[in-house]
């Protein structure tokens, strides 16, 4: 990062007092000066950094888990508690992103969540006795949920190439699950196989460094007029969990999260051993993961300007109705090589949903409710990340890995059918 960093407040033109006793709608030049494009672009490549190492933290677990095993001699039901508190975390921190948000700000929870990690990965370095080494992961998702709520409530509020910002933002979070990796499975070879958490560490201290320059611990709002965005006025209406949950399009966006997240985590987790035990793949079939999540962070970027070209919401249909015609293909062809090429197409397919849903969310809820219900609707697909998966192991368990595919597809098109209910209207002023 450039030494000087991003300008102040008076760099720009504005004061922090000003942004609080701005009672009027605020209307900002929609052509940015140097300075504020300067502030957006840290503001975004900061963001940027915490994605990735959400995506770091879960694309290391993975590689990692049979090592786990055999440190701890715990089975596979014992290491799932892993995912158990993680998602537990995750649904934790959810919840409480709201309240504290309205107390700390943008800013110091950035630096909140990020903290946690820190503290996270340094006890995990230690490799601590078995129970204290899964509590870490649940202390870990409530830092995770923190800086997911946070980062995407920011950028959904954005302006200024937005939908571009998003998109990568999303694919900086596959980035982070596709290098995590390879750290990771070369530490699971090593007899200090949880120095693998000391570059995680390491990585999580510049974060909170990069978070704490970049932000300053103000408000989102103030950094938004730092970087040129326009605020619309504010509302007197109170902000609280009775009011989001009083949201129609809070509980469909939560729902289609669970069946998106739940798929796209089923998929990753479970398509390996579909290829080994049902098509026959030898030891090369952990690639096919790899294919997936290359897939889904090349379609975060790389669909951006399809979204653009017929719109994000029929978008969403269109990926839909595309990546189940590539379920059926993986459930009825027999054919590891075309099993393969379709897995890798619906990961390119499953990218852009995720980016769009937070844009789209920020458009049709009031403003003031955007972060709070971000913040619930993220903490929703972390149940699904541990539900549907869950469910698939049962199915698994008394008919096969083969009701893979099927579960899948119907999971699939009950996708399809909630968006169909999502409100599609923006709210007047979030155009």
């Amino acid at each position: 990062m450039p030494n000087d960093g991003p300008p102040a407040f008076e760099d720009v033109g504005y004061t922090p007092l000003a942004v609080e006793e701005h009672s009027q709608p605020l209307v900002l030049n929609q052509v940015l000066t140097e300075a504020q494009k300067r502030i957006a672009r840290y503001q975004f490549l900061s963001l940027c950094l915490s994605l990735f190492l959400i995506g770091w933290n879960d694309g290391s677990i993975g590689p990692l888990l049979h090592r786990i095993q055999e440190h701890y001699n715990v089975n596979y039901a014992s290491a799932s508690y892993i995912f158990v508190m993680a998602c537990t975390g995750a649904v934790v921190g959810g919840v409480i992103n709201m309240p504290l948000d309205q107390r700390f700000g943008l800013g110091r929870m950035l630096v909140i969540g990020s903290l946690l990690q820190v503290v996270v990965f340094a006890a995990q370095a230690m490799a601590l006795p078995f129970p204290l080494f899964v509590i870490t992961f649940a202390v870990g998702g409530i830092g995770i949920a923190i800086q997911d709520a946070q980062g995407n409530g920011f950028i959904a509020t954005v302006k200024h190439d937005g939908e571009l910002k998003m998109g990568f933002l999303q694919a900086a979070y596959g980035l982070g699950a596709l290098a995590s990796p390879l750290s990771a499975t070369q530490f699971a070879q090593m007899t200090h196989w949880s120095f693998h958490y000391l570059v995680s560490l390491a990585l999580s201290i510049l974060n909170t460094v990069v978070l704490a320059r970049v932000f300053r611990f103000r408000t989102q709002d103030e950094c938004l007029v730092e970087a040129g965005e326009t605020l619309p006025e504010e509302s007197s209406e109170e902000v609280g969990y009775k009011q989001i949950l009083q949201l129609k399009a809070v509980h469909l966006l939560a729902i289609f999260l669970i069946l998106y997240i739940g798929v796209e985590v089923t998929i990753g987790g479970w398509v390996v051993t579909f290829i080994r035990v049902i098509r026959g793949g030898g030891p090369s079939s952990g690639y096919v993961a790899s294919g997936f999540f290359g897939g889904l962070t090349a379609g975060r970027v790389l669909l951006i300007w399809v979204n653009q070209k017929i719109g994000e919401v029929n978008a969403i249909w269109v990926y839909t109705v595309l990546a189940l015609l590539f379920q059926l293909t993986v459930w009825l062809v027999p054919s590891i090589v075309l099993n393969t090429i379709a897995i890798c197409f619906i990961g390119v397919l499953l990218g852009p949903m995720y980016p769009i849903v937070m844009r789209h969310s920020a458009r049709i809820i009031p403003r003031h409710l955007v972060t709070g219900s971000i913040g619930w609707i993220a903490a929703a697909g972390a149940v699904g990340s541990a539900l549907l998966p869950f469910f698939t192991g049962r199915l698994a368990n008394t008919y096969g890995i083969q009701s893979l595919q099927p579960f899948l597809a119907v999971m699939m098109v009950i996708m399809g059918g909630i968006w169909g209910l999502v409100p599609k209207k923006s709210l007047p002023g979030q155009e």
